[in-house]
């Protein structure tokens, strides 16, 4: 039994154009140094460069890029008996969301050239496209 209390996640905010949660974890996610009008221009600019090129509303483009990525099992360390397994284990909803975001935004900053708003549009376009 721990001695602490159980924590609570606070509740998110949704965004202000898309009044999502989602989209508000993903911004809050990209934030760096406390910049959130910074963060919220590179994935609005995103979204609306992914919506024009795809003609589709950005946030449909935006849940279904983030559902593609999201992992449904990952592969945790056990120990039995001095010995360490891998076993397959069910991940998280919030976790799931959490790595996806990680995931893409890794995937996006490892891009070349651009800035930040280009590579991130062109990484869910990929994500969408399978490639």
């Amino acid at each position: 039994m721990s001695r602490t209390k159980k924590l609570t996640a606070r509740p998110v905010a949704p965004d202000a154009l898309y009044n999502s949660e989602l989209v508000a974890k993903f911004i809050n996610c990209l934030m760096k140094r406390g910049k959130k009008t910074v963060a919220q221009s590179i994935v609005y600019g995103a979204l609306d460069q992914l919506a024009e090129k795809k003609k589709e509303q950005a946030l449909k483009l935006f849940e279904s890029a983030i559902e593609t990525v999201r992992p449904h099992i990952e592969i945790r360390s056990r120990r039995v008996g001095g010995a360490n397994y891998q076993v397959p284990m069910p991940v998280s909803g919030r976790r799931q969301n959490a790595l996806a975001f990680r995931w893409i935004l890794a995937a996006a900053k490892a891009r070349k050239g651009r800035g930040m708003r280009d590579k991130l549009a062109a990484e869910l376009g990929d994500i969408l496209e399978g490639v």
